[in-house]
């Protein structure tokens, strides 16, 4: 079976996107498991590996366009990623010559459209973050409380204040100077929490937060499943709910957020009923177009795909250095 995918990134958070909805037949989960392992190794994988794989499958039900799964690299699957669905929302649109629908994740159907580009040649789309909650169930975690809201945990830091968010991906967070952001003890809190630990029986991603002015940010995040990325789109918005909560921002108001990867924009939302949601806006770049015969992707054999690469990096490299 032959099989065409795209190398993307949203904010250099890198994913293969395969649609199967286009192939013979699904994959098994076998094949799912090999082209992860062999596709996203950091080492010796093809164009140098990827943060996962994202697939495009057939509702399961309701009106969205297509489901989105998200495959870790670590052969975990992540419930959402909102860096990896702005490159969906692109996919679908292109395919299906629409600028506004919704997309199938796994809690919830999220609304997505194209919006302005960030800048010139960079393909720029919006999509909706949620559902948001706080309670120990959602997050999976074990506390004597419900719920975690700028507190300190004695197990992680006798110091760093922390809030925990599902949004669903569950979150931990925590505002620092910028020492504090690059330095050693976010690995040791990070690793502690997605090792074997009495809090988090799942594990959690963990961002630490610079403040870097008025509706300025600046996010670092241990992506569960993954480790440091370049960034995390859920991981952005809930930080930038906290913002909000806990640090006289203001909702409605767009937030600019910088990352390793670039930068994105952020909208915190209040809802009467529903309580919050956030926009996340931001790059949705395709760098590679691939295809080849599945079984050689499943077994490492890269030398016999067919690749070609698109000028899209060096547009967001610009916008890099536009930000700077």
């Amino acid at each position: 079976m032959n099989i065409t995918m795209q190398k993307v990134h949203g904010s250099e958070n890198e994913f293969f996107l395969i649609d199967e909805t286009q192939l013979e037949r699904a994959f098994t989960d076998k094949e799912i498991d090999a082209l992860r392992t062999y596709l996203c190794d950091r080492d010796n994988g093809l164009l140098n590996g990827a943060d996962g794989l994202l697939l495009v499958e057939k509702v399961a039900k309701g009106e969205s366009l297509a489901k989105m799964r998200v495959i870790n690299s670590d052969g975990s699957e992540a419930s959402m990623c909102g860096n990896g669905l702005r490159t969906v929302a692109r996919y679908l649109a292109e395919k299906y010559d629409k600028e506004s629908f919704t997309i199938e994740t796994m809690f919830a159907d999220l609304k997505v459209r194209q919006a302005p580009n960030l800048a010139k040649q960079v393909a720029t789309y919006q999509v909706e973050i949620s559902p948001v909650r706080f309670e120990a169930e959602a997050i999976p975690m074990h506390t004597t409380n419900n719920t975690i809201i700028d507190e300190v945990i004695p197990e992680l830091s006798s110091d760093l204040r922390f809030s925990v968010v599902a949004v669903p991906n569950p979150h931990l967070i925590t505002f620092v100077d910028h020492q504090t952001l690059m330095g050693k003890e976010f690995e040791r809190i990070a690793t502690y929490a997605n090792g074997d630990n009495p809090i988090f029986p799942d594990g959690v991603n963990v961002s630490f937060v610079e403040i870097l002015g008025n509706n300025e940010l600046f996010v670092r995040t241990f992506e569960r499943g993954v480790g440091f990325t370049s960034a995390c789109g859920t991981a952005m918005c809930a930080s930038s709910l906290m913002y909000v909560l806990l640090h006289e921002g203001e909702f409605n108001e767009t937030i600019a957020v910088k990352n390793t990867g670039g930068m994105v924009k952020t909208v915190v939302h209040e809802a009467d009923s529903d309580g919050y949601w956030m926009e996340l806006i931001g790059n949705a770049t395709v760098t590679h177009l691939i295809s080849g015969a599945l079984i050689d992707f499943t077994e490492g054999h890269f030398e016999k795909a067919t690749i070609k690469e698109t000028t899209e990096q060096a547009d967001y490299i610009g916008f890099l250095e536009s930000i700077k």
